[in-house]
């Protein structure tokens, strides 16, 4: 048993996007204080924390000063290095522990680890060399996704397969570095599972929630997601088994595929509140974010009791490409929030808040969600 990290304490993260943001937020209202930690100035989590922490990840020293001054250690992108969570864990706990980030942040250990639970993956190989990548499109044919073992996120470091002719770019496009290939799969749809668990294993999820990708970003979510009992309630144990084999103590997320058979896979994991589970802020009695704070704290877990179905939609920086959206007129639905997340300039294809429908009626909630971003652009010709 761990003694309670109370309200009062302050409490660190390493990293400062948006993520550490809506963290920060939810920590500030219980009365906790927030350090964050990152190679950034003026950022969307320093601009909500109490101290901004401006270091590379790799100075240690840095690092182990700013555990110091904290009570508790967690994180808000798993692309942390191993390292630098060693050197946070000399002078605080940190949770999810580093070893968690150290199996999920590259997708051969994770792929290994998934694979040891027995719990249904995509096929994949592999790959550390041209030659490898032949024998894995020889093993699981066309087309197939190559993927970079590490830092992969938004559709980064993907390439597809259509044919042999494709080989040789693919591997160019990967860097020519240590990636996985995965047989491709028939989709029925995309949907995860956002659970915490804490130091006593008690375990609390948020259901299934069905995702809409463009450009390999996420694009909507849809809370429940409009998927059988049995597949929501499979992706549900299938998440609990994995927060428990990894001994997560904080937020994890696991992505799936649904296959047109009927089927669900395990597509990848992030060990941390995940953009799907953004609509939970306005939807649920406690969020994913105020669901990871009470985990690393040692507080039990808040009931995630939907109060009312809900879909998000990203708002992207090609919002801004014609000016600055209408936010009036997103702002006129009145079952609609607006969550910007402070960063300082637009680019395509960069995260920049989101809008989150509530109704009582999922789809009813889908479409709105998607009519409110519209209108966003709408006057400014953007669509």
């Amino acid at each position: 048993m761990i003694p309670p990290i109370l309200p009062g304490a302050t409490i660190g993260v390493l990293g400062s996007g948006q993520l550490g943001r809506m963290f920060a937020l939810a920590a500030r209202s219980m009365g906790y204080r927030v350090h964050t930690f990152s190679p950034d100035e003026d950022t969307p989590t320093g601009q909500i924390a109490d101290v901004e922490i401006v270091a590379a990840y790799d100075d240690l020293d840095a690092v182990e000063k700013f555990a110091r001054s904290v009570a508790v250690v967690t994180f808000e992108f798993e692309n942390v290095p191993a390292p630098t969570a060693a050197a946070a864990n000399r002078a605080a706990p940190v949770r999810p522990d580093g070893s968690v980030l150290h199996t999920t942040q590259q997708r051969i250990r994770e792929k290994q680890f998934l694979t040891k639970t027995g719990l249904p993956i995509t096929p994949y190989r592999e790959v550390r060399s041209e030659a490898d990548l032949q024998q894995a499109l020889t093993d699981l044919g066309y087309p197939a996704v190559l993927k970079t073992a590490a830092f992969g996120y938004d559709g980064k470091g993907q390439f597809k397969i259509d044919s042999v002719d494709h080989l040789a770019e693919a591997w160019s496009a990967v860097g020519k570095q240590e990636s996985v290939l995965e047989a491709f799969i028939d989709l029925e749809c995309e949907i995860s599972v956002v659970a915490a668990r804490s130091h006593d294993g008690q375990f609390v999820h948020f259901g299934a929630i069905e995702n809409q990708h463009s450009r390999h970003i996420l694009d909507l979510s849809i809370a429940p997601a409009r998927v059988s009992p049995q597949i929501a309630n499979q992706a549900v144990e299938m998440a609990r088994t994995v927060l428990e084999q990894l001994g997560v103590v904080g937020v994890l997320c696991v992505e799936f595929f649904v296959t047109r058979s009927g089927k669900i896979l395990i597509n990848e994991l992030a060990p941390r509140p995940h953009n799907s589970g953004h609509l939970t802020i306005d939807s649920c009695i406690t969020s994913q974010f105020e669901q990871q704070l009470r985990a690393v704290c040692g507080l039990p877990l808040g009931s995630s009791e939907m109060l009312r179905p809900a879909a998000m939609a990203n708002l992207l920086g090609d919002l801004w490409s014609a000016g600055e959206p209408n936010w009036s007129a997103a702002c006129a639905f009145p079952d609609v929030k607006l969550h910007l997340y402070g960063k300082l300039s637009p680019r395509p294809g960069r995260k920049m808040g989101h809008l989150t429908a509530l109704n009582r009626d999922p789809d009813v909630a889908y479409r709105t969600a998607q009519q409110a971003r519209w209108e966003l652009s709408a006057a400014s010709g953007v669509k």
